[in-house]
């Protein structure tokens, strides 16, 4: 039996796991469809801060991140995730990559027995280099098929101003993937499907490590040329380092691989190309994560990265310098230097 097998239409309970930008976004983009399609979806959200849940259920918005947006009143809040996974048939994870592991620990015996789980995460474990979907599997023990991943250009306050914006859900299962694309298709919101989860997480996540060296380029006053030069080179060694993990090329050149890498290293609102543009300008990482409200996941990513592409022979120069950088070894003058510096080769040796 496959897991929607007896489900029609798309989710009518859901439990969205985090009340940032991103995951109070997918939460109105939840409501929205299911207004859209004349579905009556109850969506319940869970977030650390009271003051914050507070006023998501008083005035319908989230003061922290996206203030200026009025939310839908088919979303409430909680700061009691068992009240929130309650009767959940869709959980949607929204956290900081790195605390993954020990909060679904925690939340495992609140997931309903044929729930479907969702990720917006764009991270990859220290220590163990596992993709969230695959954290996500080993720690609720639930097969892949029951695991969902939804990546893309998706630059959060762009979407809550409902500006249009087109996503990928990936699942081993493609009738999986297509029944949460239907309970997130929203008016200005599109999702396409694929079965390439491997491809959509890794475009998703080594895209944030480019974004940081584009960040230190513009940091350091560097024109397009630089900037292209680097979006385009990145795109190749996060291919590279996806088809060595069994993902797609046909994934890369789509939504979650170049489109997600355009939108994050193209816009001031991407906290992984701030973080860069600011390392750039000579803060420190300390001074860097002071100015910053939200997690810039490639700046915990970018080591995981490094050590995987290391461990499969993968080839990948900018990330390596990212790291560098980060680690102290390297200064943001020597960043561009070490890559021109490295041996000619053909354009398309991958």
């Amino acid at each position: 039996m496959t897991p929607v097998q007896g489900r029609t239409g798309s989710a009518v309970s859901v439990a969205v796991l985090g009340a940032g930008s991103w995951g109070t976004t997918f939460a109105k983009i939840l409501a929205d469809a299911a207004t859209a399609s004349g579905v009556e979806r109850r969506i319940r959200l869970w977030g650390r801060r009271p003051e914050v849940v507070e006023h998501i259920n008083l005035n319908h918005r989230n003061p922290q991140y996206l203030a200026d947006v009025k939310l839908p009143p088919s979303i409430t809040a909680s700061t009691d995730v068992a009240e929130v996974m309650a009767g959940a048939e869709l959980v949607v994870l929204a956290v900081p990559a790195q605390s993954l592991r020990l909060q679904l620990r925690e939340w495992k015996t609140l997931l309903e027995p044929d729930a479907l789980v969702v990720s917006l995460m764009k991270g990859l474990e220290l220590s163990t280099d596992a993709r969230m979907s695959e954290v996500i599997s080993e720690e609720l023990d639930i097969p892949a098929s029951r695991i969902a991943v939804v990546s893309g250009p998706n630059l959060a306050m762009e979407i809550a101003r409902e500006e249009p914006t087109a996503s990928v859900v990936a699942c081993p299962d493609s009738a999986v993937a297509g029944w949460v694309a239907r309970s997130c298709t929203a008016p200005y919101f599109r999702p396409y499907t694929t079965t390439d989860i491997v491809g959509v997480e890794i475009g998703g996540i080594v895209k944030n490590v480019i974004a940081l060296a584009v960040g230190i380029c513009e940091g350091k006053q560097m024109g397009d040329n630089t900037k292209a030069s680097v979006i385009t080179r990145g795109l190749a060694e996060t291919s590279r380092l996806a088809l060595a993990l069994g993902g797609s090329a046909q994934t890369m050149a789509g939504l979650a691989g170049l489109g997600d890498l355009v939108a994050t290293c193209s816009s001031p609102l991407s906290r992984n190309h701030t973080a860069g543009r600011l390392l750039g300008q000579g803060l420190t990482l300390d001074e860097v994560a002071e100015k910053m409200t939200q997690t810039a996941e490639g700046i915990k990513s970018g080591q995981a990265v490094h050590e995987l592409a290391g461990k499969l022979g993968v080839d990948m120069p900018i990330t390596a310098a990212v790291v560098a950088v980060l680690a102290g070894k390297l200064s943001v003058d020597q960043l561009g230097p070490l890559l021109l510096a490295r041996e000619l080769k053909s354009e398309g040796d991958y």
